[in-house]
């Protein structure tokens, strides 16, 4: 009597075959957004106030000391280039874990209070401190009130658990308070810190210098491994609470290590660069369509879609109205308000 192979068997060559595709494909689109990214950020190189060609750039780059454009390229465009990709990735990526894990497509650090929180802080350091400390030390404030409104959303939330739905309506109900405050503080304010508070708060790369790249590198070397690292416990979290307690997972520590890194991306990046809104609500869903919805392939494509998001707008900021640099937070919101509405429409749509 003969035994016909098992099920598993038979399915094992097929189906290692369809994960090497798609292994295969990811790997394609991944490659194809780094490039178009390296091609994006050498377009911004050579666009601006004064333009330069392809040759001067290399030029500039390889030997500054004998260009006559070293000083543009190397303290002017790349350096803000850079922040830009650093902040576009950072909030791509805190957008990507929020909506992972609240289970919500319109879940972005502006909802749960983040963006918020560093504003407030913000705000009140130029009302209040401006004039009697640096403005170098604005990162530092927006940082700190971005993880004091993050911690606050958590307690707030907390009844022996947090539970995804209580953690979105805390936050957005801490978000509209901490919004009156930051409104109320620039009326009261006089003219100069309330226009520097608004540029900022619109989310603006100007006059970004090489100490502003460096700090924000730091959060990303650290953050992204974390993500990364509890990718596994993100997908079974997608499945419901129940079942990623059926598969083991530590509901409570996974989502208090994971909300730490969406607070410490989007609190660094907004602490650097301002209220860039939309982002890490724009670039999941874009890369979610390339890629998949596996947390470990998002990660990476949300990263490359987000840099690409904030490049382009500083670039349009910065080419688009010459003579005037005007912020990227305002093309961010030209795209991100429509995309909101849509999403919007598209749930409601799925819901009925």
């Amino acid at each position: 009597m003969t035994h016909s192979p098992s099920l598993n068997h038979r399915l094992t060559p097929s189906s290692a075959a369809t994960a090497d595709a798609g292994r295969a494909r990811y790997l394609s689109l991944l490659g194809l957004l780094g490039l178009v990214l390296l091609a994006s950020m050498g377009l911004s190189l050579g666009l601006g106030s004064f333009p330069t060609s392809f040759g001067e750039i290399l030029h500039a780059l390889a030997s500054p000391q004998h260009s006559d454009i070293a000083f543009i390229v190397w303290e002017l465009r790349l350096p803000r280039l850079l922040l830009a990709v650093l902040v576009g990735a950072a909030l791509a990526v805190a957008g990507a874990i929020l909506q992972g894990m609240v289970r919500n497509p319109l879940a972005s650090p502006d909802v749960i209070g983040i963006t918020s929180g560093a504003a407030l802080a913000a705000v009140t350091f130029l009302a209040l401190a401006g004039t009697t400390l640096s403005i170098h030390w604005l990162p530092a404030a927006a940082l700190i009130g971005a993880l004091i409104a993050a911690l606050l959303v958590f307690l707030l939330a907390w009844k022996g658990s947090v539970s995804p739905s209580r953690l979105v309506l805390v936050g957005i109900g801490l978000s509209a308070a901490m919004g009156a405050l930051t409104t109320l503080l620039i009326v009261i304010s006089d003219d100069a810190a309330a226009m520097t508070a608004y540029v900022w708060l619109t989310g603006s790369l100007y006059a970004t210098q090489w100490q502003d790249v460096l700090g924000m590198l730091p959060w990303l070397l650290v953050a992204l491994p974390l993500c990364l690292a509890h990718a596994r416990h993100m997908d079974a979290m997608a499945l419901g609470d129940a079942v990623a307690q059926g598969l083991g997972v530590n509901l409570l520590r996974s989502r208090l290590v994971l909300m730490a890194c969406s607070v410490a991306l989007a609190g660094a990046a907004v602490a650097f660069a301002g209220g860039l809104s939309f982002v890490g609500l724009i670039a999941p869903h874009i890369a979610s369509r390339l890629v998949g919805r596996g947390f470990a392939r998002l990660v990476p494509a949300a990263a490359l879609v987000g840099a690409l998001i904030v490049l382009y707008a500083d670039l349009l900021g910065r080419v688009a109205f010459l003579p005037k640099d005007l912020p990227a937070g305002i093309f961010v919101s030209g795209v991100g308000a429509p995309f909101f509405v849509y999403l919007l429409h598209r749930t409601r749509g799925q819901r009925h």
